[in-house]
């Protein structure tokens, strides 16, 4: 009986850091996402800036873009989002070890303000071209 008990214990041990690995990854996956779209509005700036070059005479473009600034502000944030994930997955790791985790949501409130925020922008950025 005392050898059933410390097995359930064990296991119940190693599926909070096998779940503690998959929230970490999923942070990753968020980030790697992030910078990905980042990188692609980046390239999509420059991809126009050339066909805008090479047909000068029949377009005329207005304005100045800020979407390079909002590419690569999309890849500061999925490498902030990184970093965030990695710290918390370690601060985890110790609690778990040490047996005294307490759930903290700070990453995540972090993360869902900052998108927002950018998103609000976003509109408001958007929508003088409608």
């Amino acid at each position: 009986m005392k050898e059933e008990i410390e097995s359930a214990k064990k296991g119940g041990k190693v599926a909070d850091h096998l779940a503690n690995e998959r929230t970490f990854l999923a942070w990753i996956r968020t980030s790697i996402a992030l910078m990905g779209f980042g990188f692609v509005i980046v390239k999509f700036v420059i991809f126009i800036r050339q066909i805008t070059n090479a047909l000068r005479n029949d377009i005329v473009v207005h304005g100045k873009s800020n979407s390079a600034t909002i590419g690569v502000a999309m890849v500061a944030l999925g490498a902030i989002i990184a970093l965030l994930a990695f710290l918390r997955y370690l601060q985890i790791e110790k609690q778990l070890n040490k047996d005294t985790y307490y759930p903290m949501h700070w990453l995540s409130i972090l993360v869902t303000l900052t998108i927002v925020i950018g998103s609000i922008l976003l509109v408001i950025y958007l929508l003088p071209n409608l």
